[in-house]
């Protein structure tokens, strides 16, 4: 069945969301905000479905989503998504009146460009691969920030509970503004390194077979990665005493650990990833000599 999906089945389930939240400004209903957040994760589940179904692997045609058409449905997931974790974060808040619109409108747009032909492959490939280091960067970056906001936040409570003086020349932000600098990183790094391993897919399929395998150990240390960010946010979302206190600064220091374990297995453990230098001069100085054997 959900080899069979179309543009109708996400879009239909998006617009039951939309007309749940607009019945919001007529009357009240103790189940619509979890109705509307059903219909919008199942409409974000067949739309998840939709663009991997167009991502399938052809070396003769152009990379994975790689036109307006494609283009446009992505952004209009993105925004599904944002609104999705708004939902739940925020539930009196009508953000989907103005959100859904939004969504329905870059879908209705990217049906108008379904016929007009895909980038080159060499420019989409290029633009792939910016999106997927520029992700993956700013989503470490994200990551980083909120170890250093949780380290201070830890550092200001423990002054403000043994009622110690701030010392000469360290001047903290305050316990709420170190707060939702921590919840802000994690939402952030969430997002961009979803991003960042969606590009990185993306761009392994495209090359039909000859990317690098997914047991890789930069693949599956990513995804675990993004696995423990994605529940760490759903956790904060949904269970209100971590969204304050230390909880929140503890679980940006957890999140900085599992980066760090990352990076250390980026770094040294073998990979297809990236090569090392060493490998790379090795290369280099055989092509020469295969050149002048032929």
């Amino acid at each position: 069945m959900l080899s069979h999906v179309q543009i109708v089945c996400f879009a239909s389930c998006y617009v039951i969301a939309l007309l749940l939240e607009l019945s919001r400004l007529f009357f009240r209903a103790p189940v619509r905000l979890a109705v509307t957040v059903t219909f919008t994760a199942l409409g974000l589940f067949l739309h998840s479905v939709y663009l991997v179904l167009r991502s399938g692997p052809d070396p003769q045609q152009a990379p994975p989503l790689s036109s307006w058409f494609d283009w446009l449905l992505l952004l209009a997931w993105g925004v599904a998504v944002v609104y999705l974790i708004s939902a739940v974060r925020r539930p009196a808040a009508a953000l989907g009146i103005f959100m859904l619109p939004l969504v329905l409108a870059l879908i209705g747009l990217a049906s108008l460009f379904r016929q007009v032909p895909p980038f080159p492959r060499g420019q989409a490939m290029h633009a792939w691969g910016v999106i997927h280091g520029s992700a993956l960067l700013l989503g470490s970056v994200a990551v980083m920030l909120g170890f250093v906001a949780g380290i201070m936040y830890l550092v200001q409570s423990y002054r403000l509970k043994h009622k110690l003086p701030p010392r000469q020349g360290l001047r903290l932000p305050s316990l709420e503004w170190l707060q939702q600098a921590n919840k802000n990183s994690l939402l952030v790094s969430s997002g961009m390194l979803a991003a960042g391993l969606l590009s990185g897919v993306i761009l392994n399929l495209a090359k039909a077979g000859q990317g690098m395998p997914w047991t890789d150990p930069v693949v599956w240390t990513s995804g675990i990665l993004f696995i423990w960010l994605a529940i760490v946010l759903v956790f904060e979302s949904c269970y209100r005493p971590s969204q304050q206190g230390r909880k929140v600064a503890y679980l940006t220091l957890a999140s900085f650990v599992f980066l760090a374990l990352v990076l250390g297995i980026v770094l040294f453990v073998p990979s297809q990833h990236a090569a090392s230098p060493a490998a790379g001069a090795d290369s280099q100085a055989r092509t020469p000599q295969a050149g002048g054997e032929g």
